[in-house]
């Protein structure tokens, strides 16, 4: 798995790509807790590089979601392929996550 992350702006954005899973999430962790000890907002997570997405790489998202809300910041995913969509409709989380198709949508508040 290959993670990139800029700033832009207020925000940042995280490129994913490859597999996230048990032994590769922990970068992609990583890269996220980052922007969220700079208190940046938006927070987006651009998805479309993605080839499978585990439990662990979904608990990852969701812990990211949940620290940047603590602070009043957003976590938007982008540029979902049909397998991460997939998974996020089996688990209910298209709803809770905020989706946007590219990654500037996602940086307009």
């Amino acid at each position: 798995m290959e993670v990139s992350a800029k700033r832009s702006g207020n925000g940042a954005v995280i490129k994913v790509s490859g597999d996230v899973d048990l032994y590769s999430s922990p970068r992609l962790r990583e890269a996220i807790l980052d922007s969220v000890k700079k208190r940046l907002t938006p927070i987006v997570v651009n998805l479309a590089g993605v080839t499978y997405i585990d439990s662990s790489g979904i608990a990852t998202l969701v812990e990211g979601l949940q620290l940047s809300r603590e602070y009043g910041g957003k976590l938007r995913l982008v540029s979902l392929n049909d397998r991460v969509s997939e998974v996020l409709h089996l688990a209910r989380l298209q709803r809770v996550f905020e989706i946007r198709g590219t990654e500037a949508e996602a940086l307009e508040d």
